[in-house]
């Protein structure tokens, strides 16, 4: 990969506006958020904040893998909620990815709205 390269992969849902699935810049991998898209039809997943946050790990653990990286790369995550009432749900699930390894620095932000009526989205930075 050079310097300054885009990740695209189908096992993530393809972007829905003018920006990469990830953009590598050096040694470290830019993700861009994702929401609990499901890659096949490009709706957001039945089940509430639990299967959308499984979803969106699914969908990152995804473009860091089109990357040849996996969570165990990642050094600094945003987690960007609706409703903070869903901390504790999100951080469980979350959590569950970065077993095994030291978690990443990581931020947290409630926010008005997120597109699509997703309840969460997480972007990620990964050191290669």
């Amino acid at each position: 990969m050079s310097d300054h390269a885009t990740i695209s992969t189908t096992a993530a849902p393809a972007a829905i506006g003018p920006y990469s699935q990830a953009v590598g810049a050096g040694s470290y991998l830019f993700l861009s958020g994702q929401i609990g898209l499901d890659p096949a039809t490009a709706h957001v997943v039945d089940g509430g904040i639990d299967a959308q946050t499984r979803q969106v790990m699914a969908n990152l653990s995804a473009v860091l893998g089109a990357a040849g990286l996996s969570f165990a790369d990642v050094v600094k995550t945003t987690i960007f909620l609706i409703d903070m009432n869903d901390f504790s749900a999100v951080n469980a699930i979350y959590g569950e990815s970065f077993e095994g390894a030291p978690p990443p620095a990581r931020s947290t932000v409630a926010v008005a709205a997120l597109p699509r009526g997703a309840r969460v989205e997480i972007d990620a930075i990964a050191l290669r």
